[in-house]
């Protein structure tokens, strides 16, 4: 189907192509949309009238779309945030790839009621930069400050509460992106290395072999003066965040395949 393009990159703009954040419109009639030929907020500015919509309704919709434009213009993910389905945030990431942050953290528990956050690695917008506990973690907040979209593997169950209970005043960018559940939508399930080996994407050399139990050992390890150990779990928690972005990308492009 058609849509915009954005970007230096000339990815099409699945954002454009939604119409769920529009008074009124849902999942069925934005499929009764497209079939109409209808696949962008320009095609439907356009409509003088749609079967099933009153002029009224039209014509609400035809000043949100202003608003839509505008926000897009100016960069304004929080307004999508607050409009489009969550379910939907990945449509966002074209339009939003330079100010898209990938974010992994390490623990020493599953839960945060017992466990610390040892360090968390921040991808994107051309830098990668891994925090660690005792040194500049507290930098966070400052760090991820100039990004619009998050994306994390299973983080709204894990990294973002976990942060949020160690760190309360930390504002997180206004779009979170879960590749889990946009993975599960195409099929694919397991954790973040089952995806990679699955997809037969990502780069773990050096890290081969460490998992989430290794990492927390390896902090302990560090903690008693091990030698090598901190680097070795950077490099893992890298690893990690670096290869979200493949991921994002292989996931976009299903997503736009399929639809």
């Amino acid at each position: 189907m058609r849509s915009g393009e954005v970007g230096n990159r000339g990815s099409p703009s699945p954002l454009r192509a939604t119409f769920q954040h529009l008074p009124g419109v849902g999942e069925k009639i934005e499929t009764h949309l497209w079939e109409a030929g209808i696949h962008d907020w320009s095609d439907l500015a356009k409509r003088e009238e749609f079967p099933g919509m009153s002029a009224g309704h039209l014509a609400q919709i035809r000043d949100e779309l202003q608003f839509s434009e505008e926000a897009l213009r100016t960069g304004n993910a929080a307004y999508f945030a607050g409009t489009v389905p969550s379910r939907e945030h990945w449509r966002m990431y074209p339009d939003f790839r330079e100010r898209t942050a990938f974010l992994d953290i390490e623990t020493t528990s599953f839960s945060p009621s017992y466990g610390v956050v040892t360090c968390v690695t921040v991808h994107g917008g051309g830098t990668t930069r891994t925090l660690v506990q005792g040194e500049d973690l507290e930098e966070l907040g400052s760090v991820l400050r100039p990004f619009a979209l998050l994306v994390t593997f299973n983080g709204s169950q894990f990294d973002v509460p976990f942060l949020a209970a160690h760190f309360p005043e930390l504002q997180f960018p206004p779009v979170h992106v879960d590749l889990r559940w946009v993975f599960q939508r195409q099929g694919l399930r397991g954790g973040l290395k089952s995806i990679e080996r699955q997809l037969q994407l990502g780069d773990r050399a050096g890290v081969e072999g460490i998992d989430g139990l290794e990492a927390i050992h390896l902090w302990y390890q560090h903690c008693r003066g091990v030698k090598g150990a901190l680097e070795r779990l950077v490099a893992y928690n890298r690893a990690d965040t670096v290869n979200l972005e493949v991921l994002m990308e292989h996931a976009v492009t299903e997503m736009l395949r399929r639809w």
